[in-house]
């Protein structure tokens, strides 16, 4: 492979005497001229190897094909009409639709109108009180950033000025008055890469313009909050703020609405817990907190004294971990059993009403709706079984199917199962594989291992179309719950943060041994994946571990840990990952697995495709681009080690279905390619 040169500078940074060089430095400048060609020259490449694979076209028709199917999601109630999102096959955004009664279907709001390209996309639609005003934020190429229009829902037309510069934002409003929206002040120098830390939160009163809105919390003279989020209770009885200073541990207000200038009241002051408000029947509010409770629990309290020595148990904690919902006046209690749900129905009282019934194991998701709602909607799903929704009576307790997916893949031929295995410290860790029936363990299983480890997020079950395609053709799926996750509670999340980090990767690599002892794949034959923290895990194990994969595919990903909490929101990060500057033994600790910094000379790597986009305001894309930089001025292998800059995209959500059906036929593309594949199996 030729690669382009990439300019090495002489740029060194100290950190406790140490001093460490930083040559790719320049290519953090998102607005230059030379880091867009550099772009452009890394894409000619990449995509002129790319164009070489035989079946790279067939892989993008059969995913095409599976994927051109109707989607709907499940129909919610505002005002006079029923709502729905809706996709005809390929249409590269989700079309809203509405009905009144038994009338036609009409479409409400199209966001493939929003840009030529499809590259704009719907964020969050909220309506008022009554449903006769909807808010709508929609995201340009990608980006955090939003706008927010305000259109009268009857005539649709737009009632006033967009709101400009809003990000990490819901939409609460308070009845039809107005609605509160968080952002940050615009950061100086690039609005996708400069670093935003103080987050506010506005209330936005109709009729007037954005520069009047009302900061309600967040403002100088409070102590600096990354995250701050307000939302109404469903009665518009009480408004309540969290904070934030890093993506675990808030602290929490609630401001009584019913009440003209009353106070914001502390519920928690500390950062020490995961803690919101679910519902509430008056001043009775519920709570779900794990504070003193790793798995969660609900617990109750009046709102005129809520700290937490006034909490009383309402639902307990339990040895899995709870998520809960509201709708049709009852509370849902979702667990996770080693990564699979089991959901129950409780009333007010406490009583527990039922369990649900489920199809089978797999993920379902939460149970919600308003207060009069008699019938909720949820889907269910797992890898080899397309999402179906149900629709649920609250008082019979009975499921039926609402709506079977389209997509034309039979589950019969399949089959996933549960496995553990033993990690390097000896902890026990699940893993799901996936695989056609019959499956021979020759060890010549094409295998992709996908993985986060991160953040306390739970990989449970879910139907991929595009995982559909690669099992088509033969492939095996592994998903193991690495620590870091949230499949275990807060004590599974912290196992894999800061100075344990490296059981994240240790995990992972166990994983990747288990599925090589067992038959399923070689080191021939085995491709890692993973995305934003997936992609520094990706990132982390290639470079310790290069002999143990064919391929690597990082995407998105926090690949230099000396510098990650400069860019955007990264500070936010430091829960999970601590800091370059917090202390000698933190820096040493980034230093040693940071996969920028740990790319070795005379080192054979595994062919590597790092994907990412030039509007990724999350995880900028100075990672992937120092990264790829790296593995191509050290690569001692044949092995290709590419780049892939998608171009009016962010980090992931919104991105148009037509990019996405590209980038996944490249994916798996490169993959078979580089596992030695000539033509590909008949699916």
């Amino acid at each position: 492979m030729t690669y382009p040169q990439t300019r090495k500078d002489e740029v060194v940074d100290t950190y406790f005497g140490t001093e460490v060089a930083d040559p790719y430095r320049w290519l953090e400048d998102d607005r230059s001229e030379e880091t867009e060609a550099w772009v452009k020259a890394q894409n000619q490449v990449t995509f002129g190897y790319l164009d070489q694979i035989p079946y790279r076209d067939t892989l993008k028709q059969r995913l095409e094909a599976l994927w051109n199917y109707e989607k709907v999601g499940s129909p919610f109630t505002e005002g006079d009409y029923t709502y729905f999102y809706r996709n005809d096959g390929l249409q590269n955004q989700y079309v809203v639709w509405r009905k009144k009664g038994d009338g036609d279907a009409e479409i409400f709001l199209d966001p493939n109108t929003f840009s030529e390209d499809g590259t704009t996309s719907l964020a969050t639609l909220k309506f008022s009180k009554d449903g006769s005003i909807a808010a709508y934020s929609v995201s340009e190429g990608g980006s955090d950033w939003r706008k927010i229009y305000i259109i009268d829902a009857e005539s649709k037309k737009v009632l006033e000025e967009p709101l400009v510069d809003v990000k990490f934002s819901g939409i609460s409003w308070k009845g039809n008055e107005g609605f509160y929206y968080s952002s940050y002040d615009k950061p100086e120098g690039s609005e996708l890469s400069a670093k935003t830390d103080q987050h506010k939160l506005y209330f936005h009163k109709l009729g007037q313009p954005q520069a009047k809105d009302t900061l309600i919390f967040g403002g100088i003279d409070e102590e600096k909050r990354r995250y701050v989020s307000g939302y109404v209770t469903e009665d518009d009885r009480f408004l309540v703020i969290s904070g934030a200073t890093s993506t675990s541990g808030n602290d929490l207000f609630i401001q009584d609405l019913s009440k003209a200038d009353a106070p914001l009241v502390p519920v928690l002051t500390d950062f020490d817990s995961d803690t919101y408000v679910l519902d509430n029947q008056g001043s009775k509010l519920f709570l779900v907190t794990n504070r003193d409770a790793p798995n969660k629990k609900i617990v109750t309290v009046d709102a005129a004294n809520p700290a937490p020595e006034h909490w009383q148990d309402f639902i307990p904690e339990t040895e899995n971990v709870l998520t809960a919902s509201t709708g049709g006046g009852y509370l849902f209690a979702e667990y996770m059993v080693d990564a699979l749900s089991k959901v129950y129905q409780y009333d007010y009282n406490g009583k527990q009403v039922r369990e649900i019934a489920l199809p089978g194991p797999g993920s379902a998701s939460s149970l919600s709706g308003k207060h009069e709602d008699e019938t909720l909607y949820y889907s269910f799903t797992n890898y080899k079984t397309p999402s179906t929704i149900f629709a649920f009576d609250v008082k019979k307790g009975e499921s039926r199917v609402y709506r079977e997916s389209g997509a034309q893949f039979d589950p019969a031929g399949y089959e996933s199962k549960q496995v553990f295995y033993t990690s390097k410290d000896g902890t026990k860790v699940p893993m799901m594989i996936t695989h056609k029936k019959g499956l021979e363990l020759d060890g010549k299983n094409p295998t992709i291992l996908y993985g986060y480890g991160g953040f306390n997020v739970s990989l449970t079950p879910s139907f991929s179309i595009a995982n559909a395609v690669w099992l088509e053709l033969g492939g095996v799926y592994a998903v193991p719950n690495l620590r870091g996750g949230g499949e275990y509670g807060k004590r599974w999340h912290d196992a894999g943060t800061k100075l344990q980090k490296q059981n994240v990767f240790d995990d992972f690599i166990a994983a990747g041994e288990y599925l090589v002892e067992q038959g399923y794949t070689s080191s021939d034959y085995l491709a890692i994946r993973g995305g934003s923290n997936g992609g520094l895990l990706v990132g982390a194990v290639m470079t310790q571990r290069p002999d143990l994969v064919k391929v690597a595919l990082p995407a998105v990903g926090v690949l230099d840990m000396l510098r990650y909490h400069t860019f955007t929101a990264g500070a936010g990060w430091a829960y999970d990952y601590g800091t370059a500057e917090q202390s000698e033994e933190m820096f040493q600790y980034l230093k040693g697995y940071s996969p920028v910094h740990n790319v070795q000379a005379d080192t054979r790597y595994p062919a590597t495709l790092v994907t990412t986009a030039d509007h990724d305001d999350r995880v900028v894309p100075a990672h992937s681009f120092k990264f790829a930089a790296e593995l191509q001025s050290k690569q001692a292998g044949p092995a290709p080690t590419l780049i892939r800059i998608e171009t009016n995209a962010g980090h992931g959500a919104g991105t148009p279905v037509s990019k996405t059906i590209e980038q996944y036929a490249d994916i798996f593309g490169f993959t078979l390619f580089n596992m030695g594949v000539s033509e590909l199996p008949e699916s």
